[in-house]
């Protein structure tokens, strides 16, 4: 029969002590948070010299291409890996088809190709989900009220090749339909788009934390009232979870993403232990949001806090986080 491990009584052993100074508790931290695990969203608009602030996430901006080149060249600078993307668009491009999202010259496409030419080694991933370019703000087709997961996927797929052929590295969908990966890996073969990775957003909860997201992509008023709960998970659940990352990676998922993140730390562990497959965790909108506003309040520190709360990510088990804090935290370690 096994014995359990003494560690020792006090006062032989006294567990302040590998504590008492900033080089030893650096000699035995557990979980190191570097430059490299951060991946910093960022919002297109079309035209040019455009900065349009997002009220409800302070410090941070819808950009033109020409200067979100510049944010990526900082970002690159800085050592952080890889842009996630999301498009602002015309409200009057919005159509119940969502067709923009597969045009090849929309913001997205446009911008990959400027990033990917200014910045070659810096990795772009672009986000695979309708709500920015549907009239009705919703991630699918919707027809008399339902959102058909079926001609959901069929437009996905178009709009992950697109993205692809524009020069992204990672496609990431972010919809939440049934078997849009293995759709979205067969194109991606037959085209010749080997390399391409695709980061599934296989544990995307119905949450209410995606306020000031909403607001940045401009799809908060369309959707009004509405929710996403027909396809999105349900917060109470964990099981449920597991299965769509299993699906996830049956049809051909190279990474995973948990999203939220902070208060879904207890899914971001189970996947890990789970499966051992890359698995990101997303800081959203609404805990930035949070932070942000507590430290320009002067209520909390907010580099501090957002450091704090990266590295509870890492701990947890993520690979890596998006967060709208990528630049503050690369600077703070730099």
């Amino acid at each position: 029969m096994a014995h359990p491990v003494s560690y020792g009584t006090f006062p032989r052993t006294r567990l302040r002590r590998p504590r008492m100074t900033d080089w030893s508790r650096r000699m035995v931290a557990e979980t190191r948070l570097s430059v490299d695990d951060l991946i910093l969203p960022v919002f297109v608009i079309a035209g040019r010299n455009q900065r349009v602030a997002i009220p409800s996430m302070p410090g941070v901006e819808r950009q033109s291409i020409d200067i979100l080149v510049e944010t990526a060249r900082h970002a690159e600078k800085l050592g952080i890996p890889a842009l996630a993307l999301f498009p602002y668009i015309d409200p009057a491009l919005k159509t119940e088809d969502a067709r923009e999202a597969y045009n090849p010259d929309n913001v997205v496409c446009e911008a990959t190709k400027a990033i990917k030419d200014a910045c070659p080694n810096l990795g772009i991933i672009t986000d695979v989900a309708l709500d920015p370019f549907n009239s009705n703000g919703q991630d699918g087709v919707v027809i008399d009220g339902e959102i058909l997961n079926d001609e959901t996927t069929e437009a996905l797929v178009r709009q992950a090749l697109v993205q692809a052929q524009a020069g992204c590295d990672i496609v990431a969908p972010s919809d939440m339909m049934d078997g849009r990966i293995a759709a979205i890996r067969d194109v991606l073969e037959t085209e010749n788009l080997k390399k391409v990775q695709i980061m599934a957003y296989a544990a995307k909860y119905a949450s209410s934390f995606y306020g000031p997201f909403r607001d940045a992509i401009g799809s908060a008023s369309a959707l009004g009232k509405a929710d996403k709960k027909t396809y999105q998970l349900n917060p109470a659940n964990s099981d449920e979870a597991l299965r769509e990352v299993a699906y996830d990676l049956d049809e051909g998922a190279d990474s995973v993403i948990v999203k939220p993140g902070l208060p879904y730390l207890d899914i971001v562990r189970r996947v890990r232990d789970s499966f051992g497959v890359p698995v990101f965790a997303y800081q959203v909108s609404g805990e930035y949001a949070m932070l942000r506003a507590a430290g320009d309040n002067g209520w909390l520190d907010y580099t501090a806090c957002a450091v704090e709360t990266l590295a509870c990510f890492k701990r947890a088990g993520a690979s890596g986080i998006l967060t709208y804090s990528a630049i503050d935290v690369a600077e703070y370690l730099d």
